[in-house]
């Protein structure tokens, strides 16, 4: 309900303007200081290209917790760069309307609400034709985050995804547990959301999983390019396989980034650390890449631990992912002859 002196819908006062006016110490933190839209219904007012939703869940970590700081963090701690992309030429908001869509409330220690709650925030996000840039939380939140993206797509339609991480989480389960951040695009592709041949994963390296698992991704026609193919071949090359194989019969992609994708220099604040990953350089090429050039519905980046971080590298590297994202888009619609957003 709005009162007599309350701006129109869709449109901020004064004084939220104020809030949102500052650096990221100070006044609201909202990613990116965009507006805070938290009830699903004003959605419909704001209309935005983008809503970013929040998902404090680390409960499924099997090494170290933290990342449910991590949509706290990317909001309030990351150094806020500007706006305009420059290597694109494009001033983001001028182009993109973005919202921040608040958090999931994710319930201590209950897995399975946890994920019921982030599938109906993400679906009432996607199922409007919003995209979600979903901030984890660790890596079990793409199970259902994706799997509400796959339910909004027309009919008929099928989701890709191309999913950046040092590990594949693809096991059946660990310790038990089938909600691991090791075990969700495992569940995914049991569940039908995914077809394990619109499955492309970029960044393997490492110890695990072990034979069994990788037998068991290729009878689900499942592709993926390890950092050794990226060392040999080049960041390129093996990007245009990438895109290539995730549209292979798929109509729309989802990425989702495990920061773990970056070698712990570069990230360091991460439940599971693997050396020997990619640069910054490259991963945000390619994530910007993919809005400019492919139909990508959702982002999700997951599993930046900032109780981990050092010096706000992971934060940032994590934080500049989404702002790749939002550039790429943002150059898209501008290329395509859309009108600038007011």
């Amino acid at each position: 309900m709005t009162g007599a002196g309350d701006p129109p819908a869709g449109q901020l006062s004064a004084a939220m303007r104020e809030q949102l006016s500052g650096g990221t110490h100070e006044g609201l933190a909202t990613f990116a200081k965009q507006p805070f839209v938290a009830d699903p219904a004003d959605l419909d007012a704001w209309a935005p290209d983008v809503a970013v939703v929040g998902a404090p869940f680390d409960i499924s970590t099997t090494h170290r917790p933290g990342a449910r700081f991590g949509p706290r963090a990317l909001r309030a701690s990351a150094y806020h760069p500007g706006t305009y992309a420059m290597d694109l030429d494009v001033e983001i908001f001028d182009w993109l309307r973005v919202v921040d869509h608040g958090d999931v409330l994710c319930p201590h220690g209950q897995t399975e609400r946890s994920h019921a709650a982030i599938r109906e925030r993400v679906r009432g996000v996607a199922s409007r034709g919003i995209v979600p840039v979903v901030i984890g939380g660790d890596h079990s939140i793409t199970w259902p985050s994706a799997t509400a993206v796959a339910e909004s797509l027309p009919d008929g339609q099928r989701l890709g995804v191309v999913h950046f991480d040092a590990h594949a989480d693809t096991a059946d389960s660990l310790d038990g547990n089938l909600a691991s951040h090791g075990t969700p695009m495992r569940r995914l592709i049991e569940s039908g959301a995914v077809l394990g041949r619109h499955f492309v994963q970029i960044g393997l390296r490492g110890y695990w999983p072990g034979a069994e698992t990788f037998a068991w991704m290729r009878e689900q026609g499942m592709r993926w390019h390890t950092m050794q193919e990226v060392w040999e071949r080049g960041v390129k090359a093996v990007m245009a396989d990438a895109v290539a194989e995730a549209l292979d019969g798929a109509d729309r992609l989802y990425v989702s980034v495990d920061i773990d994708v970056l070698d712990p220099g570069y990230a360091p604040g991460t439940g599971t650390p693997e050396p020997g990953g990619m640069s910054p350089a490259d991963l945000l090429r390619v994530v910007r890449e993919l809005a400019l050039r492919t139909d990508v519905v959702a982002l999700d980046v997951v599993e930046v631990s900032p109780p981990y971080d050092h010096a706000d590298l992971t934060v940032n590297n994590a934080h500049r992912v989404v702002f790749e994202f939002l550039a790429g888009l943002a150059a898209r619609r501008r290329d395509a002859g859309l009108a600038p957003r007011d």
